[in-house]
């Protein structure tokens, strides 16, 4: 029963993994980019590890599974938050169809 379940979690994380890729392919800017690797990689790799983890139980691939979802929570939403803001400070534009720019109105900068 685990299996199956953990079958069913590996595939979900395989389809946001692949949507997240094809998000990285397609949108037009850094910062679109970001969101889509950022989002739909870490629930396609943390349902991947989870899967992993129903399957092989509480031994030693189990909890390595465990401990590389809590990494991957921790430092992908903190990564993409240096890359955004170091694009940004370095002057990267932004798609022309973005409506506002909360980081430059912050600073008190026009778009």
């Amino acid at each position: 029963m685990l299996e199956t379940i953990g079958l069913i979690f590996i595939g979900l994380g395989l389809a946001f993994d692949v949507f997240g890729c094809i998000g990285m392919v397609r949108l037009p800017d850094v910062y679109l980019r970001l969101q889509a690797g950022t989002k739909c990689v870490t629930l396609g790799t943390c349902g991947i590890l989870f899967g992993t983890f129903l399957i092989m139980g509480f031994s030693a691939g189990g909890i390595k599974a465990l401990l590389c979802m809590f990494f991957i929570v921790l430092t992908n939403a903190v990564s993409a938050h240096a890359i955004a803001r170091s694009a940004h400070k370095a002057g990267v534009k932004m798609w022309e169809g973005t409506i506002v720019d909360h980081y430059a109105e912050d600073q008190g900068e026009k778009k």
